[in-house]
């Protein structure tokens, strides 16, 4: 059964310099990566990650797999995965299974659901979008300080903006303590459905993708705290 990792790098000071330069050396070598069916690498802003300026010591890594034996042949294995964690001062990854998905990304749809829709546990979304050159400045005008807010919204345990280019391939996932506490903040935030409503009349976006997951595991830290400690087995959350 395929499934789908994302991982957030935070790089030690000094290694700003090689971390940017993967987002273009690295792709060649993950093309050549056994049983890697989908993989992008992200860049990430300010004020996790939802801020107009670039971090350049945090970056993700999405990637769908064949199967789960895949990844962890990768993860085990593979030297650039080395390399990146030898300059990593933390990682934080998750395993997932969709639940949903609509959309597209670069012209594919990667996630094909798989998991039952009434699965209990945490649950992750994806929001990704191809902005129109001439809609950025409306579009961050608007989506920065809401999706900061996301961040403080009740039941969500980790929040970060992503991006493949600046400004106009942008990026938000977000992990949740339940489905119940994610529709409770998309149906009823007053600030999420305006920019939802301006989006459709507006036509910002070229290219859009949904997508719902359930949260399989989850492995190591963001910004020194383990997002979904609590919320899953020992077997299913480390820190390490």
């Amino acid at each position: 059964m395929p499934l789908t990792t994302l991982t957030v790098f935070t790089f030690r000071p000094g290694h700003a310099r090689w971390a940017l330069a993967q987002m273009g050396t690295a792709p060649p070598q993950l093309k050549r990566v056994p049983g890697l069916r989908f993989f992008k690498l992200m860049g990430s802003g300010a004020n996790n990650g939802f801020g107009f300026w670039p971090n350049l010591r945090r970056y993700g890594f999405m990637a769908v797999w064949d199967d789960a034996a895949a990844a962890e042949a990768f993860f085990a294995q593979h030297p650039l995965w080395a390399a990146y964690q030898q300059r990593s001062a933390e990682t934080w990854t998750v395993h997932l299974a969709p639940l949903k998905a609509q959309g597209l990304w670069d012209g594919q749809a990667p996630f094909q659901p798989t998991a039952a829709t009434n699965e209990p546990g945490p649950v992750a979304v994806l929001t990704r979008a191809s902005i129109r050159w001439r809609k950025t400045p409306r579009f961050w005008q608007f989506v920065e300080p809401t999706s900061a807010a996301l961040a403080q919204a009740v039941g969500v345990r980790a929040a970060i903006g992503l991006g493949e280019l600046p400004l106009v391939r942008q990026a938000t996932f977000s992990v949740w303590e339940s489905a119940r506490a994610m529709q409770e903040y998309a149906y009823k935030d007053a600030r999420h459905r305006e920019v939802i409503q301006l989006t459709r009349r507006e036509k910002w976006y070229a290219e859009e993708l949904f997508a719902r997951f359930q949260v399989l595991s989850s492995t190591g830290t963001l910004d020194g705290v383990e997002p979904l400690a609590g919320l899953l087995s020992p077997i299913q959350s480390s820190s390490r």
